[in-house]
């Protein structure tokens, strides 16, 4: 099993991520919330072996949501695109600093961060500036 990070470019919270999948725009013809990469992972079978998408927000990894499958995608230009069609439901991550990076990238399952518990889940978000250096520091 593998896992991929992405930055989500222009998301200011878990919350505008989760709204942002809740509206019809990311939505495939199945409901399911995706996003459309231009390259294909090598790596699909282990991706789909019970993977995720961990979610770089303001610099730090907040969320996760599991992988469901690849789906091919056509474009105008005719260029064969990768759809990564995931859950509806983001799951809350420790907050882990991450480094800008373009596109997305491979991650370890040792590496990523571990998911928080339901009852933290629930609670009032730190803003990110706060979060990214609590995690800086390794308090959080």
């Amino acid at each position: 099993m593998i896992n991929l990070i992405k930055l989500s470019v222009g998301t200011e919270s878990v919350e505008s991520l989760q709204a942002w999948h809740n509206s019809p725009r990311p939505k495939g013809p199945d409901g399911l919330p995706r996003h459309i990469t231009r390259m294909w992972p090598k790596r699909e079978a282990e991706l789909l072996d019970g993977g995720s998408i961990y979610w770089v927000i303001k610099g730090v990894v907040q969320a996760r949501q599991k992988l469901l499958r690849l789906d091919e995608v056509i474009g105008q230009d005719g260029i064969r695109r990768c759809a990564l069609v995931f859950e509806p439901e983001l799951i809350r991550t420790a907050p882990v600093l991450k480094k800008p990076f373009q596109g997305w990238r491979y991650l370890k399952p040792e590496d990523a961060p571990p998911d928080i518990s339901a009852r933290r889940a629930t609670e009032d978000a730190l803003p990110p500036e706060l979060s990214a250096a609590l995690a800086d520091i390794g308090i959080l």
